[in-house]
């Protein structure tokens, strides 16, 4: 008789259960988010837009004929292009990617394209994710995304060692699209440990995009990092779900992917930042904002940006276009958007040339300060493997680098530099604290 009255009570604690979880995902929307971050300025945001169409060059067999119409909508000079790889030239070990020099911007840029579903070798890196077996660079990454990089690097060394020695200059960009963009994001930092692999390339020269990112790296990684790399918000970096499970999900999309969004849903903040094997999307975050709470439809677009440690994107928002405005070309014409409304706003105020460049100064400076609160922000909440910048700066060139000597390096393949960052990440970690502490 008691089981029988039991039923009705765990009935409606369950459907309560429900309900709150309901409650709290449909009031939760995009803006609020990133409702405190600064706008961004046009000067920060101005590769994007390009970089998208960069990506979107990788999708055409042949440049010189694009199906995409008009052709300068890439902006690309198939004079410039140094190299362009489909599947068949990478085996199904990486996604397509292109190798671009851009004289116009004075930018090397490596452009890799994104999830392919009919590929299944795709499919074979997103599943290759042995988390936690092993810290890399005193966090965690993804593995399979993380030997597609190495892939790329084998095979890309010579040429942007060739490039970045030719071109002193120029900027060094690594840019991609899903999952493409968590490869790049995971080269980044690879070649950033390395750079005297790449003729010794300064690090202020190194930048990575990341259109969309799958959630490829630790959280004490993903701020560390910020200086470097930045990354553009849709739903994928919001999905805390592992990406093998989003796959899956596929098949079974309402039980699999509804029982994981509960489950997170549900987890503290604080239990989430202790987790630290718990992947995010990297580096800065730059957010398009065009949706607000309780009002239907679009608005035009504004870009609001961070180097944000608790509150990190953590909750999918509930949306009927997710997966539309995921896509690429949807990025891109919504970048262009944002861009374009920036620089009519700027226009406007008549804002003179050299008071521009000096924003860009302030820019520059303000960003490197708002990463040190980020990494002082991530010692304060105990986030695991993270610490406190060096009283010296946070961009340092020896900080968060490990030896750029180059004795014995040279001929070593790029899988054992990534393969040594392996086994020494917990003592490169120990070895900075003591100096951090030691200043």
């Amino acid at each position: 008789m008691s089981i029988i009255c039991g039923l009705p009570i765990l009935e409606c604690v369950y459907c309560l259960a429900c309900t709150r979880w309901a409650c709290k995902r449909c009031l939760h929307n995009a803006s609020r988010d990133s409702e405190s971050w600064a706008h961004a300025t046009p000067e920060e945001f101005d590769p994007i837009p390009r970089l998208c169409r960069y990506i979107l060059a990788v999708y055409e067999k042949d440049l010189t004929q694009p199906t995409m119409q008009p052709p300068q909508s890439y902006n690309i000079d198939p004079k410039c292009l140094i190299t362009k790889k489909n599947y068949k030239d990478t085996r199904g070990k990486v996604p397509p990617y292109l190798l671009y020099l851009d004289h116009t911007h004075s930018d090397i840029v490596l452009a890799i394209r994104g999830l392919n579903l009919a590929k299944e070798s795709d499919y074979a890196v997103l599943l290759d994710n042995k988390l936690g077996k092993m810290k890399f660079d005193g966090g965690y990454v993804h593995n399979g995304l993380l030997r597609a990089a190495e892939c790329i690097l084998d095979a890309e060394c010579d040429s942007l060692k060739e490039m970045v020695e030719k071109y002193p200059s120029y900027t060094l960009t690594f840019t991609g699209h899903s999952l493409g963009s968590g490869v790049a994001a995971l080269m980044t930092i690879v070649v950033v440990r390395n750079r005297d692999r790449l003729g010794n390339i300064e690090r202020r020269r190194i930048r990575c995009y990341a259109i969309a990112p799958a959630r490829c790296m630790s959280l004490n990684l993903a701020v560390r990092y910020a200086d470097v790399i930045n990354s553009v918000d849709d739903f994928l970096p919001r999905t805390a779900t592992p990406l093998e499970d989003i796959f899956k999900s596929l098949f079974c999309l309402p039980c699999l992917l509804c029982l994981r969004c509960m489950r997170d849903t549900c987890i503290s903040e604080e239990r989430m930042l202790k987790d630290s094997r718990r992947l995010y999307a990297p580096g800065r975050l730059y957010h398009i904002v065009e949706r607000k709470p309780f009002r239907c439809g679009r608005f035009p677009p504004e870009v609001r940006t961070a180097v944000p440690v608790d509150g990190r994107f953590e909750h999918i928002v509930l949306s009927c276009n997710a997966t539309s405005d995921h896509a690429i070309l949807w990025i891109e014409k919504e970048a262009q958007k944002a861009l374009e409304l920036m620089q009519e706003k700027d226009n406007e105020l008549k804002i003179p040339a050299k008071q521009k460049m000096e924003r860009q100064k302030t820019l520059v400076k303000e960003h490197e300060e708002e990463h040190t609160a980020a990494l002082r922000r991530a010692v304060t909440l105990a986030v695991p493997h993270a610490f406190p910048p060096p009283q010296y700066g946070t961009f340092d060139e020896k900080d968060n680098e490990g030896d750029s000597s180059g004795k014995g390096k040279g001929k070593e393949s790029w899988g054992v530099l990534i393969d040594r960052l392996f086994e020494k990440g917990d003592s490169g970690h120990m070895g900075l604290k003591k100096l951090i502490f030691s200043d």
